[in-house]
């Protein structure tokens, strides 16, 4: 898997996989100038980038190594599943943070208490606590894991002073590795690449959550009632990290969720936004870690595909 490449100034070209999947031409990049922000970012910033990189593809690699894993336990209901080997995934990117950079927190999924109202509790205190924070998910998509679906990634996104400022998404079925760093592009394997080019609800390619919550799976199926007969079509793929590579990339028009922990969104966030596209809660306000109702797209379709959602109360949990 290759390392990141800043992409600055360089027209979009899609990166290719082990799977030769491709993105759809043409760049969102053409309405969206790339903001020369380096200067704006800590000088080491370059330096996080790449050990996240390693650090998340370690980690996936060990994942592949474990497909199919059986459940340990159940976390808020029979839907939320966790393997031993989402712990051992953690500890691996945790222990590259620690190698490296020892004054950076992390906030894991694995080490935090299940529910809502304790990730952002969570959330808040590491925020607090440390300048630069890893907000992780060390295998996103933990049921079609156990599964063996090839639909799992591991997700990495990295604040300072609270301002997102890089993620990387690693999909070890595919060989594909996501990077993006604030003003500088996301990246496929090194290769730049760009939201797709719908200008309609109708020619979107749409995907929705599956979340484990029972308030939030009732909202995704008013989402879908709603939406599905107003777009081309629609899928649920049980990764959000994958999700948000596709729209960077452009395979996926966008993607929803009602509610999403830190860890589901953060890399994933900045993926599609230095790719062209935008990302906001259901009531239209940019996107913040602490942001838990989601649509990410490639820009254009944002507004009307927002109004669906809306009129289905989505939002409403």
């Amino acid at each position: 898997m290759s390392a990141f490449c800043t992409g600055v100034g360089v027209e979009s070209r899609r990166g290719l996989g082990s799977t030769g999947l491709t993105g759809r031409p043409g760049s969102g990049l053409s309405l969206r100038r790339r903001r020369n922000v380096r200067c704006c970012l800590p000088e080491e910033s370059s330096a996080v980038l790449g050990v996240v990189i390693r650090a998340a593809e370690d980690a996936a690699s060990h994942m592949m190594n474990r497909v199919g894993a059986e459940v340990e336990k159940t976390k808020i209901n029979s839907r939320d599943l966790l393997t031993e080997v989402d712990p051992e995934c953690q500890d691996i990117i945790e222990k590259h943070m620690r190698s490296e950079f020892p004054d950076h927190g992390i906030l894991g999924e694995e080490t935090t208490p299940s529910g809502r109202q304790n990730s952002v509790n969570a959330l808040e205190t590491a925020l607090k606590e440390k300048e630069w924070l890893w907000i992780v998910d060390p295998i996103d998509g933990t049921t079609n894991f156990v599964h063996g679906q090839p639909m799992s990634a591991v997700s990495i996104g990295v604040t300072y002073k609270g301002e997102l400022v890089l993620g990387v998404i690693v999909d070890p079925y595919r060989s594909e590795t996501f990077a993006a760093m604030k003003g500088q592009g996301t990246t496929l394997n090194g290769d730049p690449v760009s939201v797709s080019n719908e200008q309609t609800a109708a020619e979107a390619l749409v995907a929705a959550g599956s979340p484990t919550a029972t308030d939030s799976l009732h909202a995704v199926i008013r989402g879908l009632a709603v939406m599905m007969p107003e777009v081309r079509s629609m899928r649920m793929l049980g990764s959000a990290a994958v999700m948000y590579g596709w729209v960077a990339c452009g395979r996926l028009t966008a993607y929803w969720e009602p509610d999403l922990h830190s860890w589901d969104s953060a890399a994933g966030a900045i993926l599609v936004t230095e790719a062209g596209g935008r990302i906001t809660d259901l009531h239209g306000n940019d996107y913040t870690v602490r942001t838990r109702s989601l649509l990410a797209s490639n820009l254009w379709t944002h507004e009307p595909l927002r109004a669906l959602l809306l009129r289905a109360e989505v939002h409403n949990l």
